[in-house]
């Protein structure tokens, strides 16, 4: 009941405030897009005691914008922190750990991410891209686009995610940067930045910035395992059902060098022509080690020892121009994006109790990987200064991913080409400032290719006709509504395409085996919004949103295999629904005289329903929460030129269904602070703080056993467990000192 309240309460308490701060007045500038703005001082960003608020955007389909400013008082290291204090966005990782985005609360595949408008090729299969791998120092604001344009990649069921890095255009000066990450054991990581934007003569501009930081994430996790639903409290091993419990420690070090480069040149009254590029190189250790303990007693029973070596590099180089003729405009852009991958991991055993450096290797594996994407768009825009516009173009992709993974269970090497053709015609009609359509089609034409060793080659084709249509109606200067609907779409897994058989999984004696002919998903999405401007600079939005999902993946079982288990492959057989309420909240508190306090605050209520491939009954989606929640503030001190502020912010439960178990998935409120001191007109001292409230991570598995799928599947319906097991991980508390300087 508590959480409840404490819910509730974060959603009431920005719409109390809201209420009276509409008396503010509008500022002149209100509604000025993005790009128009004038380029600001170095000094006014890094060094200021000014409260920045979610920004208003004019676009006609839904899209939230956050300045870098918007998080940097708490010292993010990554896109993956930042995007914590955003409507909607959660995270299935570890403890402190900000991965695989997931909006909406479907699974992070299910999300588009885009940097500067293009992909971002990753490593991971489900073709997301880790965002925590994406240092903040790079980031001039990021947008939630919660439903695409027709001149947007249809990609991102759940939405998308684009991550624009620093620009010249809205940059002057430049800045330093030097800081330390302390864990709670005392072990410091160094972090340090540099960049610089300046003009050179009237037309061009150039920006150059280099980061460089250290990470370190150490976690205790234990284990408690039983033959079935424990009757006891901790210790546990007082109930007649205990079996053993696993003590692991875990600890994550890494370091990642970025930098970007971008040179913008103007010419004629609209024309520009702008180069850019950005790389991310990634090193990380993870080391972890398990002891188990069986019985009551906690009799020794083993080591496990796991060594894994993660090398990743992202690279990006693109062109983008503008370029007048007469009433047209013509747009292009090519680029490439490169993704790299050399990683290995080993595990090492041992039952020496006496001697727990008394190990042996169990398994190695080796994966490299290599993915290029190649794109290209040409577009002319007519009657760009007029009530109606039209945007006909193509976008055009090339990719080619090789992939070799050497291992005891998955042994083989492959080669996915993808070659898309995706012609669009956009119209936007916007006879007033009060009202604008935007309407499009979409068509997507793609080719697929999978080659490897000792398999048959496989082709695929699919085309898909995706509309959009979006409508925005400001009544006021103050009211905006938003309607959208569209189709999106989401392209296969590239490891469940590779017709490999991958021993081993999902279960102990099971085989998996690829299947290159998979469909993309597809989805119709509706979102239905309004947002209100509260006073000189704050917001309050409300969204609602639906999507109807067809196509879904689901592991099929097709034989029994050698090793006693089943043989799956993956195929299209899934339909499901989600749909959810988003409300976020930004303003300062000027009309109760308190101009220097800021208030942020977020909630998303989400549901969804699909059906259970295995039993066949109605389920949500997996690890889909039903509530997730941030609230939080920011007080200046103009008297001391210092300012302070803290987020609390947290998710509900999730329960995840395997063929064989299912999972239960719980985490603790997370705390951050932070405390600033700025130091003249060039400095800032700033100390912050993370996981202050010590969070756990919370799963308990019940897993079902039987001689056939139909008995796994019959004794997960009675509920007649095999095992039961409670895990708990936890991490303590990150803090960081940063000086930041302007010049």
């Amino acid at each position: 009941m508590t959480k409840k309240l404490l819910l509730l309460g974060g959603v009431a308490l920005p719409l109390i405030f809201a209420m009276p701060a509409v008396a503010q007045e509008l500022p002149t500038d209100a509604g000025t897009p993005q790009e128009e703005a004038d380029p600001v001082r170095a000094s006014d960003i890094i060094v200021n005691g000014q409260i920045s608020f979610r920004n208003r955007t004019d676009d006609a389909n839904p899209v939230l914008s956050y300045d870098l400013e918007y998080f940097q008082r708490f010292e993010p290291v990554s896109v993956g922190e930042m995007l914590k204090r955003v409507p909607g966005v959660t995270f299935t990782s570890d403890v402190l750990e900000y991965d695989g985005v997931q909006m909406r609360g479907l699974p992070p595949g299910f999300t588009q991410v885009l940097i500067n408008g293009r992909r971002a090729p990753g490593g991971e299969a489900d073709r997301s891209f880790f965002v925590d791998r994406i240092p903040a120092e790079l980031v001039e604001r990021i947008e939630i686009v919660r439903a695409p344009r027709a001149d947007q990649p249809s990609e991102g069921i759940a939405g998308t995610l684009n991550i624009i890095t620093k620009e010249s255009v809205s940059f002057e000066g430049g800045f330093a940067k030097a800081g330390a990450l302390i864990n709670e054991d005392g072990k410091v990581r160094p972090s340090g930045a540099i960049a610089y934007a300046t003009s050179i003569g009237e037309d061009t501009t150039i920006w150059a910035g280099l980061n460089y930081q250290e990470r370190r994430n150490p976690k205790k996790k234990v284990s408690y395992r039983f033959g079935d639903t424990p009757t006891t409290g901790a210790p546990y091993t007082d109930d007649p059902e205990f079996d053993n419990t696993e003590l692991q420690d875990d600890t994550r070090d890494g370091s990642d060098l970025s930098g970007n480069l971008e040179l913008t040149h103007r010419f004629g009254d609209d024309g520009r022509i702008r180069f850019s590029g950005f790389f991310v190189d990634t090193d990380r250790d993870e080391d972890e080690s398990s002891v188990t303990l069986e019985g009551e007693d906690l009799d020794f029973d083993g080591i496990e020892v796991q060594h894994e070596e993660i090398n990743q590099q992202t690279y990006s180089l693109g062109m983008d121009a503008i370029v007048p003729l007469g009433g047209v405009e013509l747009g292009l852009a090519a680029g490439w994006s490169g993704f790299r991958e050399d990683s290995t991991s080993t595990v090492f055993v041992g039952e020496n109790e006496d001697d727990l450096t008394d190990l042996e290797l169990d398994d190695e594996e080796t994966l490299n990987i290599k993915d290029d994407e190649y794109t290209g768009t040409i577009s002319l825009t007519f009657g760009k200064d007029s009530p109606l516009k039209v945007k006909a173009g193509v976008d055009l992709l090339h990719k080619k991913r090789n992939g070799l993974n050497d291992g005891d269970f998955l042994a083989g090497e492959f080669t996915i080409k993808e070659d898309r053709y995706d012609p669009y015609v956009r119209l936007t009609y916007e006879p007033s400032t009060t009202f604008s359509v935007d309407a499009g089609l979409r068509y997507e034409i793609t080719r697929r290719d999978v080659t490897g060793e000792d398999i048959d080659d496989a082709s695929y084709d699919t085309e898909m006709l995706n509309p959009s249509l979006h409508v925005r109606y400001a009544p006021t200067t103050r009211d905006q509504f938003r309607a959208s609907v569209a189709r999106t779409v989401r392209r296969p897994n590239y490891g469940l395409l590779s017709p490999f058989e991958e021993e081993e999984s999902p279960g102990d004696e099971d085989v998996t085996i690829g299947n290159p002919e998979l469909r993309n998903e597809r989805a119709w999405g509706v979102d239905v919004g309004y947002e209100r401007r509260l006073g000189t600079s704050g917001i309050v939005g409300i969204n609602f949103f639906y999507r109807n999902i067809k196509d879904l993946t689901e592991l099929v079982r097709i034989a029994d295999s050698d090793m006693g288990g089943n043989v799956y492959t993956p195929r299209n057989i899934g339909d499901g629904d989600t749909w959810g309420m988003e409300i976020d909240f930004s303003a300062p508190l000027t009309a109760f005289g308190l101009p220097d306090t800021g208030l942020f605050a977020n909630y998303t209520y989400l549901d969804s329903e699909t059906t259970d491939p295995f039993t066949g009954e109605k389920r949500r989606f997996n690890n889909q929460p039903h509530h997730v929640y941030n609230l939080g503030f920011i007080q200046t001190v103009r008297t001391i030129d210092a300012s302070f502020g803290a987020t609390i912010s947290g998710r509900s439960k999730a329960r995840e269904y395997n063929f064989d178990e299912t999972i239960d998935l719980r985490y603790d409120p997370d705390l951050e602070l932070f405390v600033e001191k700025r130091i003249g007109k060039n400095f800032v001292l700033r100390g912050s703080v993370q996981n202050l409230l010590d969070r756990q991570k919370k799963e308990d598995f019940r897993k079902y056993d039987g001689d056939s799928l139909d008995e796994i599947i019959a004794n997960r319906a009675a509920g007649d467990l095999d095992e039961y097991e409670i895990e708990r991980e936890k991490s303590g508390p990150l803090f960081q000192v940063t000086l930041r300087a302007a010049f």
